[in-house]
Formats: structure tokens, C-alpha cells, sequence
């Protein structure tokens, strides 16, 4: 028998270490916080969206709130 480690190859680690994050997330607000938390952060990010500047931290942050959201609904 092999030993088989999970080895994430380097392009896709930042959405592997995102992914991390949400369910560190989730596991410590539990399933309805993490919903509206997700929420929030869509809100928020979609209002910083409005302005040029806001763009640079606003898409991220809509991108994260959804993927808190679905991970939370799931």
C-alpha cells in the first residue's frame, strides 16, 4: 500500500487556500451565521463595487461572501 498525500498543484493553491478558509469559517459560526454572513460580505462587496477604487476589494469580496453562502446552504 501506497501512502498518498493530498498534494494541490501550485496553480489552483490560492483557490484551495480560499476554499480552507470558508470552511474554517463555517465551522465556527455554524450553517445560518455563515449564510448571512455570506450575505453581508455579497452586500458589501457589491456596494464598494460602485466606486472605481472599491472594485480592487469589492469583487474579491463578492466572490467570497458567494462562496460562504453556498458553502453554508450545502
Amino acid at each position: 500500500m501506497t501512502d498518498r498525500s493530498k498534494k494541490v498543484p501550485l496553480l489552483l493553491w490560492p483557490f484551495w487556500a480560499i476554499w480552507r478558509l470558508v470552511l474554517l469559517i463555517i465551522e465556527f459560526t455554524g450553517r445560518l451565521v455563515g449564510a448571512i454572513l455570506g450575505l453581508v460580505l455579497m452586500l458589501a462587496g457589491v456596494i464598494l463595487c460602485f466606486t472605481i477604487v472599491g472594485l480592487i476589494v469589492g469583487i474579491p469580496l463578492v466572490i467570497f461572501g458567494f462562496l460562504l453562502t453556498i458553502r453554508s446552504l450545502f
